[in-house]
């Protein structure tokens, strides 16, 4: 990702001023999950990711795209379009916006409990994250459903 100091000054000035006009967004409820080693894990990506069969992501968009945990980098595409967001580190580590292999890993080594069945994946870049709380919620039904007891959060 691009640091602002990397940026042309007018560019820089412009996201940090979409930045502290972004609404702020409370805590939710606390939950206590198990403990990291009994925990299920499922990733919430906002790379834009998504598999080749699926549509891409629009400039926008506020759906999302399930990856089955067993799916393949080969099999994933990267929809996020930006011209601030340098994608080759994708091409040479898919685990930096999707780190399945490094909870494949965990698992294995016994420090996490298990790997959800499905992954999430959003379009990053939305200046009002309060237009996801709907999905946001569906989505939590859902990781609920699968038993999942941690989210790993990758914002892109």
């Amino acid at each position: 990702m691009v640091r602002l100091s990397d940026l042309h000054p007018v560019e820089a000035e412009h996201l940090g001023m979409r930045a502290l006009a972004m609404p702020a967004i409370g805590p939710g409820e606390w939950v206590t999950p198990p403990s990291v080693d009994q925990a299920t894990v499922a990733i919430v990506s906002t790379a834009g990711l998504h598999r080749r069969i699926d549509p891409p992501f629009t400039i926008g968009s506020l759906d999302y795209r399930l990856i089955p945990g067993d799916t393949r980098f080969d099999d994933l595409v990267l929809s996020h379009i930006s011209a601030n967001f340098d994608r080759s580190a994708f091409g040479r580590d898919p685990n930096i916006v999707f780190p399945i292999d490094r909870l494949r890993e965990m698992a294995s080594d016994g420090e996490i409990g298990g790997i959800a069945r499905w992954h999430y994946s959003f379009m990053g870049a939305m200046p009002d994250p309060s237009r996801f709380e709907e999905t946001g919620e569906e989505i939590g039904r859902l990781m609920a459903q699968d038993g999942v007891d941690v989210a790993l959060l990758v914002p892109i």
